[in-house]
Formats: C-alpha cells, sequence, structure tokens
C-alpha cells in the first residue's frame, strides 16, 4: 500500500464515524477535548481531507519545500496551550467548516474524496501547504503522512466524545502514525523515556505525549 492508498483508506474510515448516527445526535454537545464541541471537533476531523483537492489542484509557489519534522519545528504548536491564539483558530475553524450540520459535512466529505480516488494516484511528489503555515510547504507524501496522523488521532477523540467504539484502522497505518508520534515525541522527551515507556513498566515515565 502507498501512502496515498493509506489516506484514502483512513479518510474513508473517518468519514463512516463522521456519518454515525451518535455524531449527529451529540452535535451540539462538548466533546472529549478542552474547549470543542462535538460539532467543531467533526469539523477538525473533516477538514483533514477537505482541503487536498483544491491544495494539489493549485500550482506549486516558490515557497522553500522542507521536511515534515522540519515544518513541526517551525511550527511550534505543538508546545502552545490550549488558550493560544493558534488553537483558539483552531476550534473556530472546526465550527466554521462544520456550520451545516452533520449531514452537510459527511458530503462534503465525501465528494472530495470521490475526487481524490481520481485525482491523488498521478500526483507528482510536490510541495504543498496550508494557508496558514508560514512561507514553507512539504512533499505531498509527507503531508500525507500527517494528516494519516490527524485522521486517526481524531478519529478517537470524535468516537470517544460521542460514545462509540473509535473505529480499527489498518496495522500499516497505525505503524505510519505511531512512528510519526515517536518521532514527535522525542522532540519532547529523552530516548530512554521512550524505551523505557515501551519496555520497562516499572521504570516507565509518567508522560512520553508527542503533544
Amino acid at each position: 500500500m502507498t501512502i496515498r492508498e493509506d489516506f484514502l483508506t483512513t479518510a474513508r474510515i473517518a468519514l463512516g464515524l463522521l456519518r454515525h448516527d451518535r455524531v449527529a445526535a451529540s452535535w451540539d454537545r462538548p466533546s472529549a477535548l478542552p474547549q470543542f464541541g462535538v460539532s467543531g471537533l467533526a469539523g477538525h476531523l473533516a477538514y483533514q481531507a477537505l482541503p487536498l483537492p483544491s491544495m494539489i489542484g493549485t500550482p506549486a509557489g516558490d515557497e522553500p519545500v522542507v521536511p515534515l519534522m522540519e515544518h513541526y519545528a517551525r511550527a511550534g504548536w505543538t508546545d502552545l496551550d490550549v488558550d493560544s491564539d493558534f488553537h483558539t483558530r483552531i476550534r473556530a475553524g472546526g465550527e466554521k467548516v462544520a456550520a451545516e450540520g452533520p449531514g452537510a459535512l459527511a458530503d462534503r466529505v465525501e465528494a472530495a474524496l470521490l475526487e481524490l480516488e481520481t485525482s491523488l494516484p498521478g500526483q507528482e511528489n510536490r510541495g504543498v501547504r496550508m494557508p496558514h503555515w508560514g512561507p514553507w510547504a512539504v512533499p505531498l507524501d509527507e503531508y500525507l503522512v500527517s494528516r494519516l496522523m490527524e485522521l486517526v488521532v481524531h478519529s478517537d477523540d470524535l468516537a470517544v466524545s460521542v460514545g462509540v467504539q473509535t473505529p480499527e484502522f489498518p496495522r500499516h497505518v497505525n505503524e505510519t502514525v505511531i512512528d510519526l508520534l515517536t518521532r514527535m515525541a522525542l522532540d519532547k522527551h529523552s530516548g530512554i523515556e521512550l524505551v523505557r515507556a515501551l519496555s520497562r513498566k516499572e521504570r516507565a515515565p509518567g508522560d512520553i505525549t508527542a503533544f
């Protein structure tokens, strides 16, 4: 499986969760994430796929193309507080994306994925960027790795928020996501802390989270 196939598979699984009747029933309730409603969280989950058709349909800019881990280092959001301007904008953006309701949101994701099933496989692995990033881009396939992480993490957040079982993702998708989260965690914790957390429960630290 390629990263592009993994992205489409993972996004389809997330779409199934967005269409769950418990999501619609919980739409106006708080989510499991601080200051995030279920609707905004659903919008944020959907946004991991929605901009991609436009991103790959736009000619590459002249911004420098940097590796994914350098992007995270430049962006610096993993160290920001939940009340920061960045996270406040993320929550507001999720609510805006979800403003038309659960059915309309899921339909928009469905339409985006149908388009991507045709357009994504043959795309050059060129730089792509989100509009709110700084003046840099990341290679398309590395960007998709970051979207896998977002889709898996926020699918779990949404499932927990509405009281349903978290969807099962393919093992190789989980391997990709865990590899990325481990590399991100190594920017915040020592290597031995992660080794102990995975191998020695009697010496495991209390926190090895990536963000």
